[in-house]
C-alpha cells in the first residue's frame, strides 16, 4: 500500500498531461482509502510538471530494482 509522499511509477501514457508509462511522481494526497490518488510531477530541477488524479490501477510503487531514466519533456 503507498501513502502520501511515496514515489510511484505511471503505468500508462497520460498524453494530454504530458506523461509517459514509467514517469515518476509523488502522492500528495488519497482519495477513499486508496482508490484514487492526487500525484504531483516535477522536472529533476523542481519545477511542478503537473498534478494529476489518478486510479490505482493507473500507478505502482517504486521498487528497489528500478532505476531512473532522463528524457526531455516535449515542448508545449
Amino acid at each position: 500500500m503507498v501513502k502520501e509522499h511515496d514515489r510511484i511509477v505511471l503505468l500508462e501514457d497520460l498524453a494530454d498531461e504530458g506523461l509517459q508509462a514509467g514517469d515518476v511522481g509523488t502522492i500528495i494526497h488519497i482519495h477513499r482509502l486508496g482508490e484514487a490518488f492526487e500525484v504531483e510531477f516535477v522536472t529533476l530541477g523542481g519545477s511542478t510538471v503537473t498534478v494529476v488524479t489518478l486510479l490505482s490501477a493507473q500507478i505502482r510503487a517504486v521498487g528497489n530494482r528500478d532505476i531512473s531514466h532522463v528524457r526531455q519533456l516535449a515542448n508545449a
